[in-house]
């Protein structure tokens, strides 16, 4: 029997190119584990967790503790699956958008990921964060941290460099996605203001892109 004994069900969506390390990351996060034997992930699918989440209660100003079921969903990088992939966009409330730290081409990439996200997602501005994986392999890293960060702020997400092989900066890249997500959901619920979403509006002026809006109405 499925218990439904929780107050939100939030699904959050990882993405990013085939072999980043997107299933052993929510497999890390789930289970507390890492597990080399996983395979390319074919299509989409999920993991699930309980987590507490503190927010503003009915009175707007008041804390209270909510039960959370997290549905964290595992989607194909390759091209082949990108309808698939796509046509979950809407049904997410946020995005863990990953690269590889490894793999300059999956962080290249991840311009083409936020262009579709905007095009796909429930608003042109959805809650991302974005994930630098396999941290833990230092001497065969590829990308560079500055240029992670700069992209970051850019699009004005939060960034984490993260490893599913120690556990570093998993959970916090959950927890900080979750709670963009719960944010913009009391934001809309109680009219709260003061908080920006997805994080800090720094930006960097060294990336030549156009920054994606702050706030949609959705």
């Amino acid at each position: 029997m499925v218990d439904l004994d929780y107050d939100y069900l939030i699904k959050l969506l990882a993405l990013g190119d085939s072999g980043v390390g997107k299933t052993t990351f929510l497999y890390r996060y789930t289970d507390s584990k890492f597990n080399r034997k996983f395979t390319t992930t074919v299509g989409i699918d999920f993991r699930e967790k309980r987590v507490v989440y503190t927010g503003t209660g009915a009175d707007g100003t008041s804390e209270k503790n909510f039960r959370v079921h997290l549905q964290l969903w595992d989607t194909a990088g390759q091209e082949r699956f990108r309808s698939l992939t796509t046509a979950f966009f809407r049904d997410a409330m946020g995005f863990l958008l990953m690269f590889d730290l490894t793999n300059q081409q999956s962080f290249l990439n991840v311009r083409n990921w936020m262009s579709q996200l905007q095009a796909n997602a429930y608003c042109d501005n959805p809650d991302v964060v974005l994930v630098g994986t396999k941290a833990d392999l230092k001497d065969t890293r590829n990308v560079n941290a500055r240029h992670a960060r700069e992209l970051a702020d850019r699009y004005g997400i939060p960034y984490f460099e993260t490893s599913a092989v120690t556990g570093v900066n998993v959970e916090s890249a959950v927890t900080t996605l979750l709670n963009l997500v719960m944010e913009r959901m009391e934001q809309s619920t109680y009219g709260a203001h003061g908080s920006e979403p997805n994080g800090s509006p720094t930006a960097s002026h060294e990336v030549e892109e156009a920054p994606i809006r702050r706030w949609c109405s959705c």
